[in-house]
């Protein structure tokens, strides 16, 4: 695939949303209600867990597990009331909130839907793309660790 497909622009958001969300509830712009962390519990019950880097998966279950982050954060965004939106080029409202962090983890599961979709016409993504969204999703810093971020 083409590495001008957007993706990186679109990781960089994605990353700088994210930040922007764990800062404002950091430092107390942000403080989650008892829906927000209700969901944020079940978003963790929802999405793969961490798969050692060095294990080989196929390339439809590997970008299977990042799409899979997609769907849980669409009814996630239903369930609260709170309304996606795309995070490219976009700089994050603040204070930033719930509907902002859930949006920046969409946009990368979105992109994992997007390869898989194109995966029979295109082939796989590259290694080197495809591993910057796996770090944003998995292992420790990750969205995978979600719950660790908030201080409430």
């Amino acid at each position: 695939m083409d590495e001008t497909d957007g993706f990186e622009a679109r990781l960089h958001s994605a990353w700088e949303w994210w930040d922007t969300a764990i800062e404002d509830a950091q430092e107390g712009r942000w403080t989650r209600t008892t829906l927000e962390r209700r969901v944020m519990d079940d978003i963790a019950v929802a999405t793969p867990a961490y798969v050692d880097p060095s294990t080989e998966l196929p390339w439809p279950v590997r970008l299977g597990r990042l799409a899979a982050w997609a769907e849980v954060l669409r009814v996630a965004a239903r369930a609260g009331g709170w309304e996606l939106v795309s995070v490219t080029g976009v700089t994050p409202p603040r204070p930033a909130g719930m509907a902002e962090l859930l949006s920046a983890i969409h946009a990368v599961g979105e992109q994992g839907e997007i390869w898989l979709r194109r995966l029979p016409l295109d082939g796989p993504p590259t290694s080197r793309a495809v591993r910057g969204f796996e770090a944003f999703l998995f292992g420790p810093g990750a969205a995978d660790d979600l719950r660790q971020f908030f201080y409430d």
